[in-house]
């Protein structure tokens, strides 16, 4: 089990960054991100900060997953996955609103990871303390 959720944490980090250096591909992309504003939202320290955090909390629950004990891997797991899963329905919202057909496609994979990951840590075999 544990290595089943933290290989679907690492997938997770893997389809944000393939998501993220496809969407530098698109027409105006790299102009947006050099004059400093993104689709009208300025790039700020701490949108960068927080762009840091979503990168880095999947990597660092891959690790988590591997060591903590069973039940606080579980409800460690649960809590976060439920916080990403929740991260990627806004996203996908958004995408859907001026849909792009492998926009859609990443964002749905990067709903499915959290998803698995919460739908896991749910059914994680209790353990006799």
């Amino acid at each position: 089990m544990k290595i089943k959720i933290s290989v679907l944490w690492l997938f997770y980090v893997v389809a944000l960054i393939a998501y993220m250096t496809l969407a530098g591909f698109e027409s105006g992309a790299l102009e947006q991100v050099m004059s400093g504003e993104i689709d009208g939202m300025k790039i700020t320290p701490e949108l960068m900060l927080l762009f840091a955090i979503l990168f880095l909390a999947p990597l660092v629950m891959a690790v988590l997953t591997l060591t903590l004990k069973d039940k606080a891997n579980r409800w460690t797991n649960i809590i976060i996955g439920t916080i990403f899963v929740i991260i990627q329905i806004a996203a996908l919202a958004e995408t859907a609103a001026q849909p792009s057909a492998w926009m859609i496609l990443m964002e749905i994979s990067k709903l499915i990871a959290p998803a698995l990951i919460v739908w896991y840590a749910y059914k994680w075999p209790k353990q006799k303390e």
